[in-house]
């Protein structure tokens, strides 16, 4: 809610919160009316009780204190009388919300104040007015609502006089209740302005916690890391997506004890050990799948600060042991290709000069035994030289712009010329066959490096293709919002412990292989924002390597 330095529980400034503000505002209002309704009440029940005990009752004093009796409980007891009430009209004195609540109790107050003859001192009521208009309306008009009193007990103190009465007695009780009434008004609007401050920095905290909390949920449901909570009985608090998958649990389930499944008995022996030590520890666990397999997993153990009145919690974080080699190994890999990268760099200048001298050398021994030997040294240049260029390609560096192509026309332009260059031109009964779905398909990529790709799968698809008509095929469809383009050769599957090492560097099931091929693939592909993944095709038996590209937004 909004509160400003005129004070009151209102203002005319748009709330911040405004069904909280209108939910504050119905509390307090229901609170004043129902205090007007017993008040009414007790008015009636004195006016009876006086005249029980024989003191002369006015009719014009009880016909005022029903009637003001009836229109405050019925104010009360039905909402649809109060229908409308808002802080906004609260805090204008030309509203009938004002009218009906203040306004009314204002009029019917002095009234009784000014007509009883007995002695009664009426004065004493104004209290609720004032309190409620301190409440429910801005300062400047609670103060007002005061003044409004204090001017209804002189006007009637000034009519006592007039019919015979002390003037002094009279004055001064009507200026000592007005006083009062103005510290009861400034008292009140004080305190609800601090109540309404509080209240409004207390309803923020809250709503910073809880966008804290659902930002720390987030960011727990999307790591890869698996997070526990767990207490000293073993019974799982919370359990993320991640944490899940490494432990085999199901995602329907609320709540798990780790001591009622022998699956998760490395966890709880683990968990006893850390709360036996009370303090974090780091361990690894042999964890047995369903599939009859099992996973290694390493496990962080810390403990929450055990306050008064709160329970200590562990909170596990959960990886796998497979993951935390692999995410090590790349990270040698890429200081590996750093290095790699200085290396070629140095090598490409003494590798060109002893490729300009063997050219001399051939030259001047043309015809002779010798010239053989120079070819052989010539080869090897050259090995090396695309050697020095694979590992140049990977190294890291400037990250290389994405262009949108028509990858239908560069895929048909490198695979003619690849073709034309290892003597398979394709073709219905030839060894190789191209299939692009239609002409114009656009993808993002450089143009150069797609080539470099393509030509690799294709050089790989002919050492491994059988002999025979269509062995390696090179299909380009479109799939959705990518572009699949499918590079088959028909074959052996790839064994399990060779596939799995498809696209490491370095690794080649041939003897004069580099072993950067697949990986140069790999690491372009994913430079632009492509995939690469070998599959073994389900229609045939052929091994098939399928990039998926992107297309460019529109």
């Amino acid at each position: 809610m909004s509160v400003s330095s005129e004070g009151g529980w209102f203002v005319e400034s748009p709330p911040v919160e405004p069904a909280e503000a209108s939910v504050a505002f119905e509390r307090l209002f229901r609170a004043f009316l129902a205090a007007r309704a017993a008040l009414g009440l007790a008015l009636v029940t004195a006016q009876l009780t006086a005249a029980l005990l024989a003191t002369p009752l006015a009719r014009s004093t009880m016909v005022l204190s029903l009637s003001y009796a009836a229109g405050a409980v019925a104010l009360w007891l039905w909402p649809q009388l109060r229908d409308g009430a808002s802080a906004r009209g609260m805090a204008r004195i030309s509203s009938l919300q004002w009218w009906s609540v203040i306004g009314a109790d204002l009029v019917l107050f002095g009234a009784l104040h000014a007509l009883d003859s007995s002695g009664v001192n009426y004065g004493a009521l104004f209290v609720m007015p004032v309190l409620t208009a301190a409440v429910l309306s801005p300062r400047l008009l609670a103060l007002a609502t005061a003044a409004i009193a204090t001017l209804g007990l002189l006007g009637a103190a000034g009519w006592t006089v007039l019919r015979g009465g002390d003037v002094g007695l009279k004055m001064t009780q009507a200026g000592l209740v007005g006083g009062g009434l103005f510290a009861v008004s400034l008292l009140a609007s004080e305190l609800s302005t601090r109540l309404a401050r509080e209240e409004k920095a207390a309803r923020g905290s809250l709503a910073l916690a809880r966008q804290q909390e659902l930002l720390n949920r987030l960011v727990i449901d999307e790591m890869q890391e698996g997070v526990l909570v767990v207490d000293r009985r073993g019974r799982v608090r919370a359990m993320n997506p991640a944490s899940r998958g490494l432990l085999g649990a199901a995602s329907g389930e609320l709540s798990w004890q780790l001591r009622g499944r022998p699956d998760w008995q490395p966890l709880v022996q683990a968990l006893e050990q850390a709360y036996a030590g009370a303090a974090g520890a780091e361990v690894d666990v042999m964890l047995p799948l369903s599939s009859g397999v099992s996973r290694s997993l390493r496990l962080r153990l810390r403990f929450t600060r055990q306050r008064e009145g709160s329970e200590e919690l562990c909170v596990l974080f959960v990886e796998d042991n497979r993951a935390l080699l692999a995410r090590t190994r790349q990270e040698k890999l890429a200081a590996m290709g750093r290095v790699s990268a200085g290396i070629a760099h140095e090598i490409r200048n003494p590798l060109a000069a002893i490729a300009q001298a063997n050219a001399l050398i051939a030259e001047d021994v043309v015809g002779m035994r010798a010239e053989q030997l120079t070819k052989m040294v010539a080869s090897n240049v050259q090995r090396l030289k695309r050697l020095v260029d694979d590992v140049t390609e990977v190294a890291p560096g400037v990250q290389p712009e994405s262009l949108a192509l028509d990858i239908s026309a560069l895929v048909r332009e490198t695979c003619e010329d690849w073709a034309q260059v290892n003597g398979v031109a394709p073709g219905a009964q030839s060894r190789f066959q191209l299939q692009i779905a239609a002409p114009g398909l656009t993808g993002m990529f450089d143009a150069e490096h797609l080539r470099r790709v393509l030509v690799n799968l294709l050089d790989n698809a002919l050492r491994h293709a059988d002999e025979g008509v269509g062995t390696i095929r090179v299909a380009l469809a479109a799939s959705g919002d990518a572009l699949d383009l499918v590079v088959r050769s028909a074959g052996p599957p790839v064994p399990p412990e060779i596939e799995r090492h498809l696209f490491e560097p370095f690794f080649s099931t041939r003897s004069r292989g580099s072993g950067l091929g697949l990986y140069i693939c790999r690491e372009l592909c994913e430079r632009h924002g492509a995939r690469i993944d070998y599959r073994r095709a389900a229609d045939a038996e052929a091994n098939e390597f399928c990039v998926r590209l992107r297309t460019p937004q529109p």
